[in-house]
């Protein structure tokens, strides 16, 4: 409704029009403008997690690959193929399967070691026992059957013992290498020089001698 004395084309009246209508309300832009200042800061956050997230992971992995060089040994030594570069990640993983291997097989090569050292120990026991059932034997009798047994009766004993000994020998060595020789002497020792099996080869020398004596 125009006021009376104004014109329908009264610039005044335009404006108070506008400013009366309901449909037009200032706070709702800035409700609008504020809201999406929160939604664009809310981005900015998750993209700043998500760069310090992904920045650790990297750092991680950079100390990872950092302490690989200074644990194997080959990292550290100088290769001229590549110059004084630095490894890239790909080199400094090969050289750590490379040295885990190395690492494996000296420790293999330990054990088998090892193995051999507790057969010698076995063997010098056995061999210990024998000489102490022969020392306390001689220490009770020292002059029993010196009169009866001749040096070449002697000698034919020790040969039979010998030549019994010397065919399980020739038949469980192997010279195939120095380190397989070894090895098969101790197993030999200790399959083959046992007391009992020894005191029976005696026993069957002694047989054989008395069958040829009497």
């Amino acid at each position: 409704m125009t006021e009376p004395g104004a014109s329908p084309e009264d610039p005044w009246v335009k404006v108070e029009y506008a400013y009366s209508d309901n449909s037009l309300d200032p706070d709702d832009e800035d409700s609008d403008y504020h809201q999406e200042s929160y939604k664009e800061s809310y981005k900015d956050r998750r993209r700043r997690a998500h760069t310090q997230s992904e920045q650790k992971r990297r750092d991680a992995i950079k100390r990872g690959y950092d302490d690989l060089q200074t644990i194997v040994p080959t990292c550290q030594q100088q290769d001229f193929s590549i110059g004084s570069q630095k490894l890239s990640k790909a080199i400094v993983l090969q050289k750590t399967i490379d040295y885990i291997q190395f690492l494996h097989k000296e420790k293999k090569k330990q054990e088998e070691e090892v193995s051999t050292l507790r057969k010698d120990v076995t063997a010098l026991k056995i061999m210990k026992v024998n000489y102490e059932q022969i020392v306390k034997a001689h220490q009770d009798n020292p002059h029993e059957g010196e009169d009866q047994v001749s040096d070449q009766d002697k000698f034919n004993v020790f040969q039979g013992v010998m030549d019994s000994l010397f065919e399980s020998f020739n038949a469980s060595i192997s010279v195939a290498s120095f380190q397989e020789l070894s090895a098969c002497v101790f197993s030999w020792i200790e399959e083959h020089c046992k007391p009992q099996t020894l005191r029976e080869i005696v026993i069957g020398v002694l047989h054989q001698l008395k069958n040829q004596l009497y």
